[in-house]
Order: structure tokens, then sequence, then C-alpha cells
């Protein structure tokens, strides 16, 4: 069964991202089958920089992260920050990495989620919880 956004669960990731840059990822590095990441923005209106701990898929050299908020009908600020500006920072256990992200489309985003619901079957549960397209978010390395 899925889980649910409430408030026990925001509170769960407020502390999962800080015990995790804390502790270089040694602390929180897995959840539902899928390694964990920070994933560093700016707030598109406020300026504000924001830190999101996310699962992601291994693809290649890259790290895909989808913005599904547990099947909420509107897509995450962190999503929304990304289109304002592809360019940010995330963290993988001790490593910290500048990435550009993409929206995964056709063929691609349809492999990524094939992968994706084999490792974490919530996801499938996700999608038809909303009547949105969940954006699969491809992190490519730069520089």
């Amino acid at each position: 069964m899925a889980i649910t956004r409430n408030r026990g669960v925001e509170l769960f990731w407020q502390l999962h991202k800080r015990l995790y840059r804390w502790s270089n990822g040694r602390i929180g590095a897995h959840m539902a089958n899928l390694p964990v990441l920070l994933l560093d923005t700016v707030g598109r209106r406020s300026g504000t920089p924001r830190t999101n701990a996310l699962t992601y898929l291994p693809w290649g050299d890259a790290f895909v992260v989808i913005a599904s908020v547990l099947g909420e009908p509107k897509h995450p600020a962190w999503y929304l920050n990304l289109v304002a500006n592809p360019l940010v920072r995330i963290q993988v256990e001790a490593r910290r990495l500048a990435v550009r992200a993409r929206e995964a489309e056709g063929d691609e985003r349809e492999r990524i989620w094939e992968v994706l619901v084999k490792e974490s079957p919530d996801y499938e549960q996700y999608r038809g919880m909303t009547g949105r397209r969940i954006p699969v978010v491809v992190l490519e390395r730069v520089g």
C-alpha cells in the first residue's frame, strides 16, 4: 500500500534530510527499495535555498527523480524550481555534484518508468491516484 502525504510524513522528511546531510548519507541512504539523494534548489519565487531528500533511480551516469508527491494533484515545489532553474546541486551520500535537470520524454520516459515500478511498485499506485502526468526528471552531471 502506498504512503500518503500527512504531517507525520512531512516531519519524517524534514528530519531525514538533516540526518542524511549530517552523516554524509550514512543515515537514510535508502528508502522504498531505492537510494536517496539530496536535491538543492532555489525557490523560483522566493529565491530561498531549498533542500529535498528524494529517492532516485540510477540511470547510467545520471540520477532520475520522480515528481510524484505520493500521488498528489499538484507538482511538487522542487520540480517547479527545477523548471525555473535546471542547474542545481545534489548530494549522493558524501558526493556533492553539479547537475542539469531535464524531463524524460517518449521512449526514454517509458523505459525509466518500467524499471522504476519494478524497483518500487508504489509509483504505479501514485500514477493512478493523480490526474496529472507525473514528471520523470533526469539529473545529468555538468562540469
